[in-house]
């Protein structure tokens, strides 16, 4: 069941594309709702770096998310990849092999004697480590089967030649002796527990017979050390694995020196940091920490994989872990002083991860350990990135790490986010200020340009006109129609249709038709082509900024829509007026620059119609000319008036309510004022409201929804004004 664990890594083969960059632009057209909906561009630059943003073409600029989002999807196929159970399931099975073996050479020695037990025995004598206290005492044991066989037949020789005699008693004798060693050696197997754990600790003290069993058992053993030092300290595995009688002693001194400068942190006091790295730093690698707290960082980290192995397993096969754990340096003194340090860790760092595995893949021991070591950095990798509350943040994030576990792609995604800022500062599109960020106003520009495109590209292909009305004027396009020239009139002659005068009153005059003749031309046959009146608009946008709209998700394009409407008459309608009121429990102007960072009304309640139409009226009545209208957005009917000058608020709307806000509806009425309302609500009681609005006024209620509220109105306003006669 050798299984071997490798990290997970993937790799495709290069598509010849160039990975592309995102540009100032297309970073100021990620920012645009965040921006617009919170007016805070710190908040929103934030945003950008956590989220990310598409590119087009199948490709993203990644943000944090989704660098967490590939570490959690490796984690989970670790996850359904492996079996835990099978740690035990490897052990297990190098166990039973080993068992397998001892029992063979044991049922040759009871059944051949002498001849398979001698050269068992001899082999044994070779491969034996009495040195490390495992497995050596039965190759003494197979020495003093030979010298008791040697001493009898000293003793057995006799002067008459009975030479035969005395070898075959010998020969009884020493095949008797091991048939006995052979017969206790198969007790103690007999009476090996059925826990791993149980059968490593006794086989320990058992004296090996099979020399082969005896060097798997002995490589299984130092499998045990190399996952202990592996759990404690990397950087000195090898000298640990090849220790010397020195190696020994210093690295006992070491830990003890080790586990009383802990005692001492824990404690408050000064544990001698210094002192203990000058004696002992170089036996934590090329790369030695440099406080205590980079010394218990990395420590943690290291005993994670274990304490997290640990957590992982039932309590029945951690306590069998726990078990085998033990005493695997043939140490008591050195067992003991790594058992405090993992005490004391475990004081200053309880926490561990617990992970369910549900694959079926097997994995033996260290395997086990290596992949617990990698699903910690996962872990500890994604926690710096949610810990990452500003930009200054990313650079505490460690970049080896990012390139081990997500790849030269993961590092390019992060140097992205780092830059993000450089990259729109030099563009021109923010500016610090102290601590903060601001908007220049090119960046305002970009953010307003890039919210309008949104609503553009749904009405590309509307085909709506170029702003017409029906009634002719003297300044606008040409059209196909024509009148008869009026004097004062431009002379744009419609010449078809002026020769077909000539020629009918000529044909009236002399009775003779003109072909191919002189034909003379009189004031009475010009005729002109008619030409568009493009009239005035004046419009006041009424946007509700109650906190409902918030709610609703209706306040980031219901604000679109203000920006459409400035750009759409500032850009294509210059002699038109567009102004903004704002309404939730008062009303009150805003102005196009305010446009960008306006924000709802957190702090008042109601939706103060009302109000909002009395400064559209004021507003409009010092208009004289051309059409005046109220474009107003809305989630909800009226819950608030003005009571000498103070809001009343009341839910349900009050009557007085209602009827202060129809009379405003009236005024409006009675000075030409069109209200054209769009509501983003279908409740029975609003319909009743706005209907009768609509019939007092003679405008028009549009029921929309939020992500098509800037198409409607746009639509509306061009449609309404090429319906307008002068």
């Amino acid at each position: 069941m050798a299984s071997h664990y490798s990290a997970l890594y993937r790799y495709s083969q290069w598509d010849g594309r160039y990975r592309q960059k995102s540009s100032p632009e297309d970073l100021m057209g990620g920012l645009s709702d965040d921006f617009l909906l919170s007016g805070d561009i710190d908040q929103a630059l934030r945003s950008l770096m956590r989220r990310g943003m598409n590119l087009g073409d199948n490709q993203r600029m990644s943000g944090l998310h989704d660098m967490i989002r590939k570490l959690r999807e490796q984690r989970r196929q670790q996850l359904q990849r492996y079996n835990l159970d099978s740690v035990f399931d490897d052990l297990k099975k190098q166990l039973e092999e080993i068992i397998d073996l001892e029992q063979g050479t044991i049922d040759r020695w009871l059944t051949d004697g002498k001849d398979s037990g001698a050269g068992d025995a001899a082999a044994s004598q070779k491969v034996g480590d009495p040195g490390n206290g495992d497995g050596g005492a039965s190759d003494v044991s197979s020495e003093s089967a030979q010298g008791e066989a040697s001493s009898s037949d000293d003793t057995g020789a006799d002067s008459n030649g009975g030479k035969g005699k005395k070898d075959g008693n010998n020969t009884s004798f020493a095949d008797n002796m091991l048939k006995d060693i052979a017969a206790r050696n198969r007790q103690k197997l007999e009476q090996l527990p059925e826990d791993v754990s149980g059968q490593m600790k006794s086989l320990q003290d058992y004296e090996f017979l099979n020399p082969e069993a005896q060097e798997k058992f002995q490589q299984l053993l130092q499998q045990m050390r190399d996952a202990l030092t592996q759990t404690f300290f990397k950087d000195i595995s090898e000298m640990v694995n090849n220790m010397s009688d020195g190696d020994m002693s210093r690295m006992k001194d070491m830990l003890k020196a080790l586990n009383d400068m802990l005692v001492k942190h824990i404690a408050g006091d000064d544990p001698g940091f210094e002192d203990f790295m000058q004696q002992y730093g170089d036996m934590f690698g090329e790369n030695p920490p440099g406080s205590i707290e980079e010394l218990l960082a990395q420590m943690q980290a290291q005993m994670a994989a274990a304490q997290s192995l640990m957590n992982s397993l039932s309590p029945e096969q951690r306590s069998q872990l726990e078990s085998l754990f033990e005493n695997k340096f043939g140490d008591p003194e050195l067992q003991n002083e790594l058992m405090k340090l993992g005490k004391e860790m475990a004081f200053l760092d309880p926490q561990g991860g617990q992970y369910r595995f549900s694959g079926e893949e097997d994995i033996d021991l260290q395997s086990a350990l290596k992949l617990m070591d990698e699903l910690q950095k996962l872990e500890s990798l994604e926690k710096q990135f949610q810990n990452v509350g500003d930009f200054s943040d990313l650079d505490k994030i460690d970049e080896n790490m990012v390139k081990e576990l997500l790849g030269e792609e993961g590092v390019e995604d992060l140097d992205e986010l780092k830059s993000l800022l450089d990259t729109l500062q030099k563009a021109g599109y923010i500016r610090q200020n102290g601590e903060r960020w601001d908007m220049t106003p090119r960046g305002s520009r970009v953010i307003g340009q890039k919210a309008l495109e949104e609503i553009y590209r749904k009405l590309k292909h509307a085909n709506l006109g170029n702003h017409r009305s029906i009634k002719e004027g003297r300044f606008g396009d040409q059209q196909e129609d024509s009148k008869a020239y009026e004097y004062g009139d431009p002379l744009n002659l419609h010449i078809p249709r002026t020769l077909k005068n000539a020629i009918r009153r000529e044909y009236a005059d002399t009775g003779v038709s003109h072909e191919g003749g002189r034909l003379r031309l009189q004031a009475d046959d010009f005729e002109i082509h008619r030409q568009e009146l493009n009239t005035k608009t004046s419009t006041v946008l009424l946007l509700d900024l109650s906190w409902s709209m918030a709610l609703r998700d209706a306040f980031l394009p219901a604000k679109k829509v203000a920006l459409a409407l400035h750009h759409l008459i500032t850009s294509s309608f210059p002699r038109d007026t567009l102004d903004i009121i704002g309404f939730s429990a008062y009303a009150r102007e805003i102005k196009a620059s305010e446009l960008l960072t306006i924000d709802v009304d957190q702090f008042s309640m109601g939706t103060n119609m009302h109000h909002a139409l009395m400064l559209a009226e004021k507003k409009l009545s010092k208009e004289h000319a051309g059409t005046k209208q109220v474009i107003m957005i809305s989630d909800g009917e009226p819950t608030a008036h003005l009571e000498e000058g103070q809001p009343y608020f009341e839910y349900p709307p009050n009557p007085v309510t209602i009827a202060k806000t129809l009379l405003a509806v009236k005024r409006c009425t009675q000075k030409q004022i069109t209200i054209n309302t769009f509501m983003l609500d279908r409740s029975p009681f609003l319909r009743s409201f706005m209907n009768k609005i609509a019939q007092m006024n003679g405008g028009r209620v549009f029921y929309t929804s939020a992500n098509r509220l800037g198409e409607y109105i746009l639509h509306d306003y061009v449609a309404n004004k090429r319906k307008r006669v002068a």
